[in-house]
């Protein structure tokens, strides 16, 4: 970021081993997303004194709460055996109907492998004194482990089940003064207990809807986590080793007016001008809720507010 006194003026760069700048006509626009923003920011030298120091980059503007506040969805997933064989599988059996459903979908782009393999879904409450949804499921017609990267063979199907609310916080920080380095990021996953009782709740409301008797005839045992984990603290101890991210991280650059906020509600940096920060990492808390739609609206809403600011006085006024 390239700065003359409090103003961001534009952003140098190297390419090809070359040092170059581009100079912003009007305003800086910092679009690096949850882990990006933060970390090119404290790299320009903005943010908490100390962490700043820690790499040897000269403090511009005091900002704690730069790389703070960082949020993400969680959930654990149950894998089940389907007695029906007619899931998305890795076994031999099923391979001649997958090499024919490939090829309907080359020529014809239809059949089974049009599916995104996520079929359903629901958002709903784990306890009855809830006054709003706190989980979201995902149903897959296949099994899944690690987000696919296990790969695990037979028939099966599988369903996740994310908290949506989540207590607890991380952080983003530098690894070094490098801006090719890859910053330290500290989800802080399950930091707050409320966070684990909820996927715990979440895992025993996943098994109840599995053992509804529409399942019946599909139902051929629990492969993950099994049927030996059964109390709480078995429970509390899968979840510890199995949840996974479902990639919503927000927050490490939030919005507000207190003294861990880094941007104001117009998306400007707090104490500098001519720069704003617009993408997920300024939401204060996560949605309860896949993040796509929501950081749309945010840049449309910037997109906005750049041209009211930008407009000449006149026309201002007739607004």
């Amino acid at each position: 970021m390239l700065f003359e006194g409090k103003r961001a003026v534009g952003v140098a760069y190297r390419h090809q081993g070359t040092e170059h700048e581009a100079r912003a006509a009007r305003e800086v626009l910092l679009c690096g997303g949850t882990v990006n923003s933060p970390q090119l920011l404290l790299l320009s030298g903005i943010g908490p004194r100390a962490e700043l120091a820690r790499h040897g980059i000269e403090q511009r503007h005091e900002l704690p709460g730069v790389g703070e506040n960082l949020q993400d969805h969680l959930d654990i997933l149950i894998n089940v055996r389907n007695k029906k064989r007619d899931s998305f599988a890795l076994a031999l059996r099923a391979l001649p109907r997958t090499l024919y459903e490939l090829g309907r979908y080359i020529f014809k782009r239809e059949g089974r492998l049009t599916s995104n393999i996520a079929e359903a879904g629901a958002f709903t409450r784990t306890r009855a004194d809830l006054d709003r949804a706190d989980v979201q499921y995902h149903f897959f017609n296949a099994f899944l482990t690690n987000h696919a990267l296990t790969l695990t063979f037979g028939y099966g199907y599988a369903v996740h089940c994310c908290a949506l609310r989540p207590w607890s916080r991380g952080r983003v920080t530098l690894a070094s003064a490098d801006p090719m380095a890859d910053p330290d990021i500290d989800a802080g996953y399950l930091s707050d207990e409320r966070d684990l009782n909820t996927l715990v709740d979440g895992l025993k409301l996943s098994r109840k809807i599995l053992g509804q008797p529409p399942f019946d005839h599909r139902h051929g045992g629990e492969a993950i986590p099994g049927p030996k984990i059964q109390s709480d603290d078995e429970i509390r101890e899968f979840i510890r080793n199995y949840a996974e991210t479902i990639y919503h991280p927000v927050g490490s650059c939030k919005m507000g007016h207190d003294d861990q906020s880094v941007v104001d509600d117009r998306l400007r940096v707090h104490g500098l001008e001519n720069l704003r920060v617009v993408d997920a990492s300024i939401m204060p808390t996560l949605v309860a809720g896949n993040t796509n739609a929501a950081t749309i609206m945010i840049a449309d809403k910037a997109a906005e507010m750049i041209q009211q600011d930008h407009q000449p006085a006149a026309t201002q006024a007739v607004a």
